[in-house]
């Protein structure tokens, strides 16, 4: 790679680190693009060379905090001891502590749905359907190590995302003493989901 190429990649993932960043502080529906450029020593002009607008930014933020919670989770689910409470409490705890520390990250994760664009729903899908895909792949590898069957691990993933990330939501607005009690509640609710997905 030349320099000049590895400059414009250096400047384009300080965009999306300051955007990152800046999503944390404020929200990125709140970030305008002379603030973001300011940031980061850069011109509006320069700006577009990288990134057609701010919308393309936020489906690069939106890609990078899906892959670094998918990652959290994935570890989680791997590390976890071998039965099914401490594997479900482990993955409710470190998705609960992501959304503490990354609220703004969630939001856009959810979509900071009011206003946003087709191409952003799109990818909100998307995202949610890699969540969605990991974990049918780790239900299927724990049910087989486990000689278990399960009716249909990808309706199970699909049912247990979506309770993960409504809770995730009612998490944002809740006081931190307030949380233990809505954690247990979802670990009880998604291992509820793994009981009645098991084969009869």
């Amino acid at each position: 790679m030349s320099e000049r190429a590895e400059q414009k990649l250096l400047t384009r993932k300080k965009l999306i680190s300051h955007g990152l960043k800046l999503s944390a502080d404020k929200g990125f529906s709140n970030i305008s693009l002379r603030e973001l450029t300011s940031s980061v020593g850069l011109t509006p002009a320069a700006f577009y060379r990288h990134f057609s607008d701010m919308e393309e930014l936020g489906l690069s933020l939106l890609d990078e905090v899906g892959l670094s919670l998918r990652k959290l989770l994935r570890d989680a689910r791997k590390n976890s001891q071998d039965t099914s409470s401490s594997l479900t409490k482990s993955s409710i705890d470190v998705f609960i502590n992501y959304v503490n520390e990354n609220t703004n990250h969630f939001r856009l994760l959810l979509g900071e749905r009011q206003g946003a664009s087709v191409s952003f729903r799109k990818a909100i899908h998307s995202e949610i359907d890699r969540f969605v895909s990991d974990l049918t792949e780790d239900l299927e590898r724990i049910s087989s190590a486990r000689n278990e069957k399960l009716r249909n691990p990808s309706l199970s993933a699909e049912a247990i995302v979506a309770v993960v990330f409504t809770v995730g939501a009612e998490a944002l607005d809740l006081p931190k003493h307030k949380q233990e009690s809505l954690s247990l509640r979802l670990v009880e609710e998604v291992n509820m989901i793994l009981r009645g997905s098991k084969a009869r």
